[in-house]
Formats: C-alpha cells, sequence, structure tokens
C-alpha cells in the first residue's frame, strides 16, 4: 500500500514576517510516530511543507493529514485533492478535533484526540474493509508504543534533528489552551514508561536532544528516574516547563545536572486578574524572579512567554513586559497575541459574550487580534505586540540583557543566543536554501554547553522591577 503523510504548512508561512528557521528547527513526530503502526511492505512518504515542497502529482492508496488551525483551509484543500484522485483520505490533530463537524466533509475518516490507540484499530478496519467515519481516543497510555519511524524523516532539512516527545498534554488547565479540548474523555497528562523513554533517547545519534513536551518536569517522579537514567549520557537538552515546577523540590538541579541547558518558561502575564481569568493557578503567588535566579544559577538559558490581550492588560504592558525580561536576562522571549482556540474554555466564554470578531483561522496564528478587546483596542494590542518583539530583540537590550549574568561564559552565551536567534535572519534563510542548517548543530551544542554560575538560587535580582508589575 502507498501511504502519503503529510504536514501543510501554517498559513504564516505566507507571511512577510516568515522566518523559514523557526519552523526548520526540529521535525514534528505526531506523523512518523503514526507511521510506526503501518507495515514494513507498505510504501510510507512523509513530507513537512515547511522544509520542503509538495509533490502533489503522486497517486498514493491512503493519504494522511495533520491538521493544526492556520494549516486546517490549506489541509483541507489538499484532502479534496486527493479525495478527487481516488486516494482514502484520514484528518487528525488539535484542529479537527476541537471542530470535527467542519473537518468531516474533507475525509473519508477523522480522528479526535491523539491517535496511538485509534490509528492502529482503524488500519484493521482499513485492511478487512470495514473503516469508520470517526475514531476517538478514549485509552490512553504510552506503554509498548512502537520506535518512531524516524528514517522517514529528512533530518538533514532541520537545525536539531533529535526532537523527542516522551510525555502526552499537560497536568495543568488553562483556559486559553487546546490541550483540553484535545484530551477530552480520557487522561490528558501521561507519560512513557522510563525505560523505553531513556531507550529512545539512547537511539538518537550526536549529543543535542530537543524536548517537545509541554511540561518536561510534568510528573516528577517521572521526571526524577528519566533524569538519574540520563546522567552520564553527556546529552545536552531543551524542553519547556511552568514557573511552579521551577521552584518546587529539586527535580531542575537533577534536570541539569542530566544536561538541561535551555527551558522555555510560560510567564503568560504578570497580572494576578489575568491568571485568575485564564485559570493559570499554577502561577498565582509565584515568585518568577526566584524561578529565573534558580535557573540561572544552574547556567539554564530561558525563554520566556508571555501573552499579551488578556482583559487587565493596558497600554503599559508591552513596556513593563520588555523591561522585566531585559532586566532579568530573559534569553529569548516569545509574545503572543491572547487567541481564543475553537474547543477552549476561552473560546466558549468569548462566544457567549459575542466577542468573536472572526472565524478565519488563518487569523488565529497569536499575531493577530481576533476578539473584541477590552482595556485596549485592536490597534494598540496589535501595535504594542510587534513592538515588543523589535524592543527587546534591539542590539542594546541584547547586550544589557547578557550583561545582567554573572560568569563572562553565560554573558557569551546569552548574547550568541538571543542575536543569532534574531539577528541573523539572511544567514539563516541561506543554510535553509542550501540545505546545510545542519551544519550549524556542533555550534548550537557549544554554545548549550555548561555553565558554573556563583550566585544561589535564591539571591534577589531586580526586586523592584518585579514589584512594579504588580
Amino acid at each position: 500500500m502507498k501511504v502519503k503523510m503529510i504536514l501543510p504548512a501554517l498559513a504564516e508561512a505566507e507571511s512577510p514576517f516568515w522566518r523559514p528557521i523557526k519552523y526548520s528547527l526540529f521535525p514534528p513526530l505526531g506523523l512518523a510516530t503514526l507511521a510506526a503502526y503501518l507495515s514494513p511492505d507498505d510504501e510510507i512518504d512523509l513530507q513537512d511543507q515547511h522544509v520542503e515542497t509538495l509533490n502533489l502529482t503522486d497517486t498514493p492508496d491512503l493519504v494522511l493529514i495533520q491538521v493544526y488551525i492556520t494549516n486546517a483551509y490549506r489541509a483541507y484543500k489538499i484532502a479534496d485533492h486527493y479525495r478527487a484522485k481516488g486516494a482514502y483520505v484520514l484528518l487528525g490533530g488539535l484542529h479537527v478535533t476541537s471542530l470535527p463537524h467542519e473537518a468531516a466533509p474533507h475525509a473519508d475518516t477523522i480522528f479526535l484526540g491523539p491517535g496511538e490507540e485509534t490509528f492502529p484499530q482503524f488500519l484493521r478496519d482499513f485492511r478487512v474493509g470495514i473503516p469508520k467515519k470517526v475514531y476517538s481516543s478514549a485509552v490512553r497510555t504510552l506503554e509498548k508504543i512502537p520506535p518512531i519511524r524516524r528514517d522517514l524523516i529528512k533530518r538533514e532539512r532541520y537545525l536539531v534533528p533529535n526532537s523527542i516527545v516522551i510525555t502526552r498534554g499537560c497536568p495543568h488547565h488553562c483556559d486559553f489552551c487546546y490541550k483540553d479540548a484535545f484530551f477530552e474523555g480520557g487522561k490528558s497528562f501521561y507519560t512513557q514508561v522510563v525505560d523505553d523513554a531513556l531507550a529512545e533517547i539512547e537511539r538518537l545519534p550526536g549529543k543535542h536532544l530537543y524536548f517537545l513536551d509541554d511540561h518536561l518536569l510534568g510528573n516528577a517522579k517521572f521526571g526524577a528516574a528519566l533524569f538519574e537514567g540520563m546522567k552520564g549520557m553527556n546529552r545536552v537538552f531543551q524542553g519547556a516547563a511552568t514557573v511552579g515546577s521551577i521552584l518546587r523540590g529539586n527535580l531542575i538541579e537533577k534536570a541539569a545536572e542530566a544536561g538541561l541547558r535551555s527551558l522555555f518558561v510560560g510567564f503568560e502575564t504578570f497580572s494576578t486578574a489575568n491568571l485568575n481569568q485564564s485559570n493559570k493557578k499554577q502561577n498565582l503567588e509565584k515568585d518568577y524572579i526566584k524561578a529565573v535566579n534558580r535557573l540561572h544559577s544552574l547556567g539554564i538559558m530561558i525563554n520566556g512567554s508571555f501573552v499579551f490581550g488578556l482583559d487587565d492588560d493596558d497600554k503599559d504592558v508591552f513596556k513593563r513586559t520588555v523591561d522585566w525580561g531585559v532586566e532579568n536576562a530573559i534569553t529569548t522571549s516569545t509574545f503572543h497575541i491572547m487567541t481564543p482556540y475553537p474547543g477552549t474554555k476561552l473560546y466558549k466564554d468569548m462566544e457567549k459574550q459575542g466577542r468573536i470578531l472572526t472565524h478565519n483561522w488563518d487569523l488565529y496564528d497569536t499575531r493577530n487580534v481576533v476578539y473584541k478587546t477590552a482595556k485596549l483596542s485592536a490597534e494598540e494590542l496589535k501595535q504594542g505586540y510587534d513592538w515588543a518583539y523589535k524592543e527587546f530583540y534591539r542590539w542594546e537590550n541584547i547586550v544589557k540583557a547578557s550583561m545582567a549574568h554573572e560568569s563572562h561564559k553565560h554573558k557569551l552565551k546569552h548574547l550568541l543566543y538571543s542575536g543569532g536567534w534574531k539577528k541573523f535572519e539572511p544567514l539563516w534563510n541561506f543554510l535553509i536554501k542550501t540545505k546545510s542548517l545542519n551544519n550549524m548543530l556542533p555550534l548550537l551544542e557549544s554554545i548549550l554547553s555548561k555553565v558554573k554560575n556563583t550566585n544561589s538560587p535564591s539571591q534577589p535580582v531586580n526586586t523592584t522591577a518585579y514589584a512594579n508589575h504588580h
């Protein structure tokens, strides 16, 4: 059987602000994970449109397309194209789970929720000629799942080809997050068996790993066993976690000892009212500065995530956020305009209140305002968001933030990482076009090498600036 697996490019790919490096960082693993359930005799073509031009002239028997909100229209078009050619088309992913009635007319079968249980079930039905229209995930387990089909991934097209996911979901329930809708009807956070996760890591060549898990520290017992097992593997890795998990116990120290060098942290907002509005309880009354200092004392660089446009935000929120990030030496920042994704509590609440302005999913990219704002106008919110990115990544602020670190090595790492990420776009584009992006991995690994700092995790830094935000 000829099988085609497609991740269509997000709508942002056509935007003048498109940054090819952002979507050439690491291979997404959803489709390669499901490919492991196909027969060894099947001929499989896996294409990620972010890093390659789609071939639409082929004639596969089965087509599986992963749908996110801002690739939905493109995904439906590709699905219609292959159905017209006689292929059997499957659609799954976050957007399909949120809006099954929208996706169903474009597919022969749709999948709701994670596919580790339902995809093999579909294959059994399909092979005997009785596939269902809808498969909905109920059993949630990562035990005994087959190894990801990494042979289908075009590793040379990504900066960090060793992406890995060893958990599913997140233990928290923020109102703006897609996760609760996707995992409805079963467990919303679960992990691999530790030995299976370690075996997956062992199979990966090279030194660097990029954990795509929503919350790598979400299960302390699992995390502690994982990091203990990783000691001595000589790995450097990046991942994501919450402020609360950084401050709790000594799991972050164990992660650093195992090779954690860079962490995506969801600060989101400094306003208690905003945290309450979005049900982000894990950040309430947490000391952001304490978390930052703890990470810096371990030599861990920080990618801070911040959301603009929550109802308590005023005109000063952009400057306050950027100033705080620079003063507290946040290495990189990811800013978002609050976006009410379908299927989330935020979306349902806003729809009830008549605040949803458009259902054009291409605009739901966290760069556009798609709802009626509160204290800020839509124009102020968009302009403030654009300003925050420009301001945070001005050379003057990059240098100022790097100089706030204790050790010279950490100062240099910060400067290289932050500057390299935002200030060398033409170089990244050249490397992508010449298919030599992967050659930069040794440089990244050296930037992520270990830093020993002398300041203690509890030492206060810029606490006045922090207090001013409350």
